[in-house]
Order: C-alpha cells, then sequence, then structure tokens
C-alpha cells in the first residue's frame, strides 16, 4: 500500500488554522480564463473550494488511488464537478493547455530528484497557455527546527495529522515520515534557488514569490515559500 493510501481516511483530520492555502489558490483560480488542473489533489481539499467558487470543473491529478476515491466522494457531498485521474504529474498530458495549474500541500517534494522536477515543470509549462500560471507551495527548510524535531515521536502536525516520526537526511535532502502504523514516506526539500533555476530551465517566467499565503514578503523568518510563475505570451 502506498503512503498516501495507508492514511487516505485520516489526511483531511487537520488542526484548525491550517487551510491558509485554499483561499490563495482560490484567487488565482477565479482570476484564471481557462482550465483548471491541480497536481496532487488528494481529497479535493483544495479542488473542491475552487470548484465551489468559480463554479468550474477541475482536473485533478493524483498517483494515489485511495486519496482519489477520497476526492469522489467529497465532491459529490458538495455537488461539484472534479475531473479526477489517477497519474504521475511528472507525465502531465493534457487535452486542452490550462490557465492555472497549482500544486498545493507541498506536493511536488514527492519528487525525489532534480530530473524528477524538472521533467514535471517541462510538463507543466508545455500544458499553460500563453500568459498561463503555475502555483505552488514548499517549506522553506529551518535546520535549527528539523534539529530540534529530528527523531521525536509526535501526536499530530498541521503537516500530518497522525501519529508519526521524522527524520532529517541533511546530506540528501530528505526527512523521512513513519506513522505509528509502519507507513512511512519520504520529502525531497529545494531552496530558494533551486526552485528559480526550475522555473528558468521550463522556459517561464516568476510572477510572485512570497512567504506566506498572505503575501507576506519572503524573509530569513519564512517557513514557506509560495510561489506563482506564468508562461511567457510567445515562446
Amino acid at each position: 500500500m502506498g503512503w498516501y493510501d495507508a492514511w487516505a481516511d485520516r489526511y483531511d483530520d487537520r488542526p484548525a488554522g491550517v487551510a491558509a492555502d485554499v483561499p490563495f489558490y482560490v484567487a488565482l483560480a477565479g482570476e484564471a480564463d481557462g482550465p483548471l488542473v491541480e497536481l496532487g489533489v488528494g481529497t479535493g481539499r483544495v479542488a473542491i473550494p475552487v470548484a465551489q467558487a468559480t463554479g468550474r470543473s477541475v482536473l485533478g491529478i493524483d498517483s494515489s488511488p485511495a486519496m482519489l476515491a477520497q476526492a469522489r466522494e467529497r465532491a459529490v457531498e458538495a455537488g461539484v464537478k472534479l475531473d479526477l485521474r489517477e497519474g504521475d504529474m511528472r507525465e502531465l498530458d493534457l487535452e486542452e493547455p490550462a490557465a492555472l495549474i497549482y500544486c498545493p500541500a507541498r506536493s511536488l517534494l514527492h519528487l525525489p530528484t532534480w530530473a524528477d522536477r524538472r521533467r514535471c515543470f517541462e510538463r507543466v509549462a508545455v500544458s499553460l497557455l500563453p500568459n498561463g500560471r503555475f502555483a505552488w507551495n514548499a517549506f522553506a527548510l529551518d535546520h535549527r527546527v528539523a534539529a530540534a524535531i529530528d527523531g521525536e515521536h509526535a501526536e499530530a502536525s498541521p503537516g500530518l495529522p497522525v501519529p508519526h516520526t521524522i527524520r532529517y537526511s541533511v546530506g540528501d535532502n530528505r526527512v523521512d515520515m513513519t506513522l505509528d502504523d509502519g507507513a512511512t514516506g519520504s520529502l525531497w526539500w529545494a531552496t530558494k534557488n533551486e526552485w528559480l533555476g526550475l522555473i528558468d530551465v521550463a522556459g517561464l517566467r516568476l510572477e510572485a514569490l512570497y512567504g506566506g499565503f498572505a503575501g507576506e514578503p519572503l524573509d530569513d523568518d519564512s517557513r514557506e515559500y509560495v510561489f506563482v510563475a506564468r508562461r511567457p505570451p510567445s515562446r
């Protein structure tokens, strides 16, 4: 069973106040004149509010069948239309180009190598309309925080609302998470300049870089990168 399949039924059991990303992505979707695509759609936590706010369908892609099953149930309950597909974001292939492609919840950090991320960014770039946007967020690693919690057992956290243990592998830019029931998963972090390099090699242009979802400036105390890139009008 995959990492997210193992706890798909608990994924939305998050503490209050950790959904600040939803209005950010909803606002971007409201400005998009064309198809909307979410990478790492999961349970539809973001896609459903986007569909509700825009009155449009969202094409959601995820590699976890169990998460997609949760999203289908939640979409029916919410009375919205989601086009949900099992797939790999590195192989994004759309029937028509999108006005907005977004990847919330730090899901790009599941791609382990530069080559994986480059492939994803290149696929996103060719899947966007001219002037289309690509938006995502990822944590900004603080080594002091990592050192303090490395190996510590936690009952829950905003990003992982189930009992777990986290270990950091600094040499590999990797954080490994083990649930109490044995399920494991990993994230591979990137620096600001690595993200900017990916934007560049994909032929995109940086539109905005924030330190939070309310548009806070990025500084040394920021714990989140929030990126918006745009495909140039002609390439």
